[in-house]
């Protein structure tokens, strides 16, 4: 999987993301010089966390039979301490349908075990830069 980024042609720093054959957008907000015209790096980070979690447990769900409906999330960012290594992403997760609490329980801790969440808490990420 490759993903490949150029600068749009419009705006002063937006730019076009191309995931397989989905297409994204970035940008960063005015006060920083830009159009706010998408999402930032921050946005599409924190977003992924957020898309992770909620089809892991609706796969979950489906899997054990759960009677889930749906799942909502909302995240909100804390960058207070992100200059001293510390990223801070409070999510509530909303659980609709007709869920007992020991349901509900067993569902946010498998919201934890997805994918973007181990790698965000639990595994080193190396990134490696080329120029050409």
């Amino acid at each position: 999987m490759t993903i490949s980024l150029q600068k749009s042609d419009s705006g002063q720093y937006r730019q076009t993301i191309h995931v397989n054959h989905h297409t994204l957008f970035a940008d960063v907000a005015a006060s920083l010089g830009g159009d706010d015209s998408a999402p930032d790096p921050h946005d599409l980070y924190d977003a992924s966390l957020a898309a992770c979690k909620a089809i892991t447990i609706l796969m979950y769900a489906k899997r054990k039979q759960i009677p889930l409906e749906g799942v909502d999330i909302e995240i909100k960012r804390d960058t207070s301490q992100e200059s001293a290594g510390v990223y801070v992403l409070n999510v509530q997760l909303t659980l609709l349908g007709e869920l007992s609490d020991e349901m509900r329980q067993s569902l946010a801790l498998v919201g934890d075990k997805c994918p973007i969440h181990k790698l965000m808490t639990a595994a080193k990420t190396e990134v490696h830069s080329q120029v050409n």
